[in-house]
């Protein structure tokens, strides 16, 4: 079955959830890992970890770096399961 885009939102938002503690409603696209939700560098990598066991898709190292806000998780995501 294929996930749509607000799928794909929610589980992202359920991740950093869990992985930062940032409650979901302050998860939006717009927002920045790092600036605007207080995630690390290891809470990123996480994040693309937790991606990979919920999506089976893999972010490697040089696409972590250009990752910025929860909507460049949500793209990329997106474009891996077409």
């Amino acid at each position: 079955m294929q996930k749509t885009g607000t799928d794909i939102g929610m589980s992202v938002a359920e991740i950093i959830e869990d992985v930062a503690g940032v409650p979901r409603d302050e998860i939006t696209p717009g927002k920045h890992l790092m600036q605007d939700l207080d995630v690390d560098s290891l809470g990123v990598v996480e994040i693309g970890a937790a991606i990979f066991d919920r999506f089976e898709v893999e972010i490697d190292d040089e696409e972590l770096k250009d990752i910025r806000t929860v909507g460049d998780i949500t793209d990329l995501i997106g474009r891996r399961m077409v």
